[in-house]
């Protein structure tokens, strides 16, 4: 098992640029595909835990599920409980070290886990 793990969507240009990066550097992470396999509510508390932010800053607003759910106005709670169960709401690429994790927009900001 890898020290770090990616959550990854190969159609997403961004994530497959992350992984790219990685992969370039001789880094191989533990590929978890969150679409086929989706955090549970408490792995996404855990992550966003571990980002430091807020659980609307994980969120793609710009998703069809996004105006489809009306989460607009949701809580924190109703939002991570969406990402749970619709998995496609996940910002991505999110890699994740033992104790950290840094959000793939730009694909760049993964460098900061490994260096």
């Amino acid at each position: 098992m890898s020290d770090l793990v990616l959550w990854h969507n190969p159609r997403c240009k961004k994530s497959r640029a992350a992984l790219e990066l990685l992969t370039d550097r001789g880094i191989n992470p533990e590929i978890r595909l969150y679409l086929e396999d989706p955090p549970s509510e408490a792995e996404l508390c855990d992550a966003i835990a571990r980002l430091g932010v807020p659980p609307g800053e994980i969120v793609r607003r710009g998703d069809a599920k996004w105006a489809e759910l009306a989460l607009e106005d949701a809580t924190d709670e109703a939002l991570i409980a969406a990402m749970a169960q619709h998995p496609i709401l996940i910002e991505r690429p999110i890699l994740f070290s033992k104790d950290d994790a840094a959000i793939g927009r730009p694909p760049e900001n993964i460098l900061g886990l490994i260096y």
